[in-house]
């Protein structure tokens, strides 16, 4: 559908997909009394696909970045100056829960000296130079004062299972690279990579007038580093959509798939002459044979296995050539493809609305004989599955600009349970109770409170809304009022499947202790909240009590405090403050 012409002043949307191993941008530029279109743009040399890679000199000062890094000789140049490389960075922002452990896959170190914060900032600086450039060239005319303009809003991507710490390192980094200050003209916002396909899948005219009748539609992210699941239905509008199952992210793009390659090399080549090629020979595999690879019939050779007078027919090397048989290398496919049918299946399980379509996008889709595997084994199912004829390395950083001027996406899935830590007053008659007797502990009012209860703000698999509230109610007590004027509370998450409760309900921590982390803190100036004084078994002292209301509807979690004045409810501000080490 056609987009409503543009109203106020001229606004620059820009959008960085910084991916594993490539990224990409895309922006639109916001002129009154015009439709805003969304412009992916080719940059470093007419390729859309920028490189995540950055090579640093020994004094940590970036040498080369994206494009740069692919020129000729610049690997004769890095040896040469002892320089280091930076690739695969992003993922090690990635949450240091054991869903994203890579198993036997070793993700390369970063530089000497230098944080996942130190390397993101230098590679946005670079993406902005580099948009900055693109955009003054190609719109001569007003290509330089966008840059001064009112407003640059910045839209930056992230895979599904990132959440706020991961989001509050990359404004960090946005921050050092220059992209905003805080109090300044620009900001930030976060989309997640499945919401940003979707979008592009709309832009683009992909949906059906099935999924436009409101069918559950699968929109399966293949990229280098992650393979994101999401799933939505339109709502009686044909307009926007709802999310309708709980998103996914899984560490199985196609590096692993190179990873798995060179494992098996090892194993082949071990103790061989040959053993010193391997990594050229990933590299050729990384090249070539992941992405033309089709029919496990077929045998296919890697280049860089010695020189070309070099045979072994024990090995099947011929020619400087490693000869694979096409069994082996579907083998490295295999559980990237079981990872997304699994995936998939469980969305369609657990989704609030039957799901009927699966659109395959991503790097990684182009792959015929992972797409032919996916979509035999889901159309078995039932399913229609379909890839998109479209640029797949662009689909992320053009769905970013879809998210700021369309704004689809109304209603979201919560992936975990989330909810605080409590005391619950001591019941001698509950047995969960009676054998923790020995956690009492007298509370100023003289009851008897036993800690480490979760009580549930926001059950798993919940659909919420953009503008849909949440409560806790946050109670202190203190003999000295002062101690009642601030207030950090953590915002706790429960990962594990124990117990997944469907309303709002209580449960001891300890029965499953490894599953629960805290999110957030949550920080409050409370100074100007009333303080009645309250007597109890110790005497006088001050009670405090207001609620903490969240809002989980949207791609960045927000907090305030509400509490009652007189009979009329009043709001303030809450700071929501991540653990980003």
């Amino acid at each position: 559908m056609p987009r409503e012409k543009h109203t106020g002043e001229r606004k620059l949307l820009l959008a960085f997909d910084v991916g594993t191993t490539y990224s990409g941008i895309s922006y639109s530029i916001l002129d009154p009394d015009h439709a805003p279109e969304v412009q992916g743009q080719e940059i470093a040399g007419g390729n859309a696909k920028i490189p995540s890679v950055l090579y640093y000199d020994k004094d940590g000062k970036v040498c080369c970045a994206g494009a740069e890094t692919e020129r000729d000789g610049i690997d004769i140049f890095a040896e040469e100056g002892n320089w280091d490389k930076a690739e695969w960075f992003k993922l090690h922002l990635r949450p240091k829960t054991k869903e994203f452990a890579t198993g036997p896959a070793k993700i390369p170190d970063l530089p000497p000296n230098k944080t996942v914060l130190d390397v993101f900032s230098d590679y946005l600086k670079y993406l902005n130079d580099c948009a900055r450039q693109w955009i003054k060239e190609t719109h001569p005319g007003i290509g330089t004062s966008i840059w001064d303009g009112p407003e640059i809003h910045y839209i930056l991507s992230h895979p599904n299972g990132w959440e706020g710490p991961q989001q509050a390192v990359m404004k960090q980094a946005a921050e050092r690279a220059g992209l905003i200050t805080p109090g300044g003209r620009n900001k930030v916002t976060f989309v997640t990579e499945g919401e940003a396909s979707l979008n592009h899948c709309i832009e683009k005219g992909l949906m059906s007038e099935s999924i436009r009748k409101g069918e559950g539609v699968c929109i399966v992210d293949a990229g280098g580093g992650t393979l994101d699941l999401s799933a939505y239905a339109a709502n009686p509008d044909r307009k926007t959509f709802s999310e309708i199952a709980e998103a996914q992210c899984h560490l199985k793009g196609s590096i692993f798939v190179t990873e798995a390659a060179g494992e098996y090399l090892h194993k082949l080549l071990k103790g061989s002459k040959f053993a010193r090629d391997i990594d050229e020979m990933k590299r050729s595999f990384d090249r070539s044979t992941k992405c033309s690879f089709r029919d496990p019939s077929d045998p296919h050779f890697i280049r860089g296995c010695g020189s070309p007078r070099d045979r072994d027919t024990k090995l099947k090397v011929m020619a400087g050539k490693l000869r694979l048989d096409g069994a082996d290398v579907a083998t490295f496919f295999e559980p990237a493809i079981k990872c997304i049918i699994d995936g998939v299946k469980e969305q369609r399980r657990s989704a609030h609305k039957p799901i009927s379509s699966v659109f395959l996008v991503g790097g990684f889709s182009a792959n015929d004989f992972l797409f032919k595997r996916v979509k035999e084994a889901l159309e078995a199912q039932g399913l229609k599955v379909f890839r998109p004829d479209t640029h797949l390395n662009k689909v992320v950083a053009e769905g970013s600009v879809s998210f700021i001027l369309d704004h689809p996406v109304r209603s979201r899935v919560s992936r975990h349970s989330f909810g605080t830590e409590i005391w619950v007053n001591f019941q001698p008659h509950l047995k969960d109770h009676k054998k923790r007797i020995w956690q009492c502990t007298e509370i100023y009012s003289g009851e008897l409170g036993i800690p480490g209860v979760f009580s549930v703000i926001l059950p798993k698999n919940t659909q919420v809304k953009e503008t849909e509230e949440f409560r806790c109610t946050y109670a202190r007590g203190s003999p000295n009022p002062l101690y009642l004027r601030t207030m950090e509370k953590e915002i706790v998450c429960y990962r594990g499947n124990k117990h997944q409760p469907k309303s709002k309900k209580h449960q001891f921590m300890d029965e499953d202790p490894n599953n629960y982390s805290d999110v957030c803190t949550v920080k409050a100036n409370l100074a100007n909240i009333p303080t009645p004084p309250c007597f109890g078994s110790k005497g006088l002292y001050y009670e405090i009590m207001i609620d903490i209301v969240l809002l989980f509807g949207e791609t960045e979690l927000k907090a305030q405090i509400a509490w009652m004045e007189d009979g009329v409810e009043k709001r303030g501000d809450a700071e929501i403050i991540y653990d980003t080490e």
